[in-house]
This record gives structure tokens, C-alpha cells and sequence, in this order.
């Protein structure tokens, strides 16, 4: 008999961990696979000091916390190198969450991304070798000149953002001066617009599998995600699905979400390097269960089947592909596929899940349907929002998930 302990890194999330949590040991069956039973159990990992020798108890660990949190990343480190513990996601790639790395390397790759500059610091480091060092090697620069090279309407944005926060969009010369000033010692690109777009597609990666869901960034938090499930045309959906996961097996992300704007049939990835993505169902809400299968089926395809971390990136074999200035965009999109499907091992997963998980579907749906779900749900819509509120926003969020659980026993699994 083999015992797997799942670890999850967390800061001030509550809901999915919990879904997470009940899913794993209430629903989820014992599986018989290569002449052993595995059993699962959740663990939310604390944080202490800790002996580099030491062994680590965890088969899989989910990390919501290291992109920030230091002590944590260096324990992933640790336990990546000497222990080879599987982790979502890899910690030796923060660098490319930064969006920085990340526009690079897309860009190389053929990826539609818009123009983008990176401009210096408002306000320089506090570092007394950066007077001399600026005055003798930096260049003046008019910050006019460049915008006008990107192009009005143009977002600032940080290079090391999440959440859209410091994000702003830009009409003219005077409110680029004052972003800027407003900017401090955030290190900022400057990136064009792509106007009056048809689509603004958000896809949630959880390893092998992709959902493409129609977002709109311009709505409040609750109703940001739009149920809609015919939005994109099916090629333009397949593109988008591409893109997700060539990114993700790029950057060795199996927990990632990508946006990505369609216009005149042209897809433009405008910001993929989530690696600790939005998983709250307050804003998920009707995705929300998809979101937390999928990551109980990816954990329990890695733990079961001892699917290995990779370390490195290999990006040659990309960047081979993406130098080929023969192949067409489509053809290019194709060969990374199937370096995606190599990576994620897909027809595998889908072999494992047909085998194994095939009572998690109808296990999700049981829980979303049961009393302890609505507990968790009454509970985060109290925490989120003011008490006046409680009541509309209980049963916005009890249609939209009892529509979810109506629509998978109506179609089946999925």
C-alpha cells in the first residue's frame, strides 16, 4: 500500500483549499495501479525553519505562496533538488513570472504579443553605487519619444504585476507623465493597446487540461467570468487552448492562467505569466468546480504514477522551432503542441482518468450538491462582502453553481 500526502503552501486563500481539501478525502476512491493501493491525504504545510537533510513527508506540494514568500521558496528549492518532490508550480521560474522573461521568450516563439518597451525606474534603487553607475552609463531618454514609437492608447503596467494592479491605460502624453511619476520604483513596460477587439478570452491551465472562458476585465470581481460557452469559434478556440499550453509546458507551469485578446481572427496573448492563478469562487463561480477536479485529477495522475518534476527548460527545442523563419504560424502552433503533449503526457493523463477517476465527475457534482458545499459557499460570500449584500449574492452564487452541476448531469462528465 502506498500513502501519498498532498502539501499545500497557502497564504490567505480559504475557499478552493477547502472544496480541495473535502474533495480529496471524502470523494476521492482508493486506486489499485501497478500491483499497489494508493491512499491520499491533504496537509496544509507550515513554515519553520528547517534542516536542508531533512526528508521532506510529501509526494505532490500545490505552492500559492512562494512568488512572495521567501522562506517557502527556498524550501521548494530544497525539496526539488534533493528529494524530488513534485511541486505545482516549479519554483526555479519565478524570473519568468515576472512577465518580462515571459514576453521574451513568446516573442521568440512567433506569439502575436503586442509592442512592448521596458523603461527605467522613476524613482532609482536606493543604492549608493547608482549615482555613479547612472551618471557615467545611463542614457537620457524622453519618455514622449517611446510612447509614441508604442503607439496611444498604450498600458503601463508593472513588470513584475499581478492582478491588474498598477495597470493603466494611456491616452496621451500628459497622463503618461503622470503614471509615470505615480509609478516609483516599480519597473514598468510601456504596451500597445489592441483596440476595439472582439474577444477578451482567460484560459485556466491545471495541467493536461485547458478551460477558455469569456472574461471581462471592465466588471466587478463577481462577474468578471461570463458563462458563455459558444464565444469563440472552434479554431480560434483551439488556438487559444495551444497558446495555454505551449506557455505552460515552456515555462514548466502546470498551474497558470494566460489572457488573450482576439481581433480581425488574430489571437493576442496580452499577459500569460500567472503562475499562481485565481482559483476563489467568487470570481470562478460557475468554472469553480472544473477548477478544483482538475486539480484532483493532475495530483493524483503525478502522485500515483510518479511522474517526475522537470527542472530545467529545454527551451532549445522551442527556440529551434521558433527560428524556423519556413514554417507558418500554424505550423508552428502545431509542432508546439505536440512538444505540449509530450510534456503533460496527455494521452496518458486521459488514460489514467478514463481508468481510474471516472467517479470524480460524478463526485464533484455530489459535493456541489450537498450541505457542507453551501456552508463554504454562505461563508466565503460573508467574508467577501458587506452584510447588506449577504443575501443577493448567496443565491447569485447558489444559481450559478447549481446551474453548473445541472449542465454536467445533463451532458455527462466534463
Amino acid at each position: 500500500m502506498h500513502r501519498h500526502l498532498i502539501g499545500m503552501l497557502l497564504g490567505t486563500e480559504e475557499d478552493w483549499p477547502s472544496a480541495f481539501e473535502t474533495l480529496m478525502r471524502r470523494y476521492v476512491p482508493k486506486i489499485s495501479y501497478g500491483g499497489a493501493e494508493h491512499h491520499f491525504d491533504v496537509e496544509r504545510i507550515t513554515i519553520e525553519p528547517f534542516d536542508l537533510r531533512s526528508v521532506p513527508r510529501y509526494s505532490l506540494v500545490i505552492d500559492r505562496l512562494a512568488h512572495w514568500y521567501y522562506v517557502p521558496r527556498e524550501w521548494l528549492k530544497k525539496i526539488a533538488l534533493m528529494d524530488d518532490v513534485y511541486l505545482l508550480n516549479n519554483p526555479f521560474t519565478f524570473q519568468s513570472m515576472e512577465k518580462h522573461s515571459a514576453y521574451c521568450a513568446m516573442m521568440r516563439l512567433g506569439l502575436k504579443i503586442p509592442d512592448t518597451w521596458m523603461i527605467p525606474y522613476k524613482q532609482p534603487p536606493e543604492n549608493p553605487r547608482f549615482p555613479y553607475t547612472a551618471a557615467k552609463y545611463n542614457r537620457p531618454f524622453k519618455l514622449e519619444d517611446i510612447a509614441e514609437q508604442v503607439g496611444y492608447p498604450l498600458f503601463m503596467k508593472p513588470f513584475d504585476g499581478g492582478a491588474w494592479v498598477g495597470v493603466t491605460r494611456i491616452a496621451d502624453h500628459g497622463e503618461l507623465n503622470r503614471r509615470y511619476d505615480e509609478s516609483g520604483e516599480r519597473l514598468m513596460h510601456l504596451q500597445s493597446s489592441v483596440e476595439d477587439f472582439e474577444v477578451f478570452a482567460r484560459s485556466l491551465s491545471i495541467g493536461a487540461e485547458t478551460m477558455v472562458m469569456n472574461y471581462d476585465p471592465d466588471k466587478p470581481l463577481h462577474d468578471r467570468y461570463q458563462v458563455d460557452h459558444d464565444f469563440l469559434t472552434p479554431e480560434l478556440g483551439q488556438e487559444i487552448i495551444a497558446i495555454s499550453r505551449l506557455v505552460n509546458s515552456f515555462f514548466r507551469w502546470e498551474f497558470n492562467s494566460c489572457e488573450m485578446i482576439v481581433k480581425d481572427g488574430e489571437v493576442c496573448p496580452i499577459d500569460y505569466a500567472n503562475a499562481c492563478p485565481d482559483m476563489s469562487i467568487i470570481s470562478l463561480h460557475y468554472y469553480f468546480p472544473w477548477a478544483i477536479k482538475a486539480l484532483a485529477k493532475w495530483t493524483l495522475f503525478c502522485t500515483v504514477t510518479g511522474r517526475k518534476m522537470p527542472i530545467d527548460l529545454d527551451a532549445r527545442r522551442y527556440f529551434d522551432i521558433g527560428d524556423d523563419d519556413t514554417l507558418p504560424y500554424a505550423e508552428k502552433l502545431a509542432a508546439y503542441a505536440t512538444l505540449a503533449d509530450r510534456h503533460f503526457d496527455s494521452s496518458s493523463y486521459q488514460e489514467f482518468c478514463d481508468a481510474h477517476l471516472a467517479e470524480v465527475d460524478d463526485a464533484m457534482v455530489e459535493y456541489v450538491e450537498s450541505s457542507g458545499f453551501d456552508r463554504l459557499l454562505v461563508d466565503t460570500v460573508r467574508d467577501a462582502f458587506p452584510s447588506h449584500e449577504h443575501d443577493a449574492f448567496i443565491a447569485h452564487y447558489r444559481g450559478l453553481l447549481g446551474a453548473w452541476a445541472s449542465d454536467q448531469s445533463a451532458s455527462g462528465p466534463g
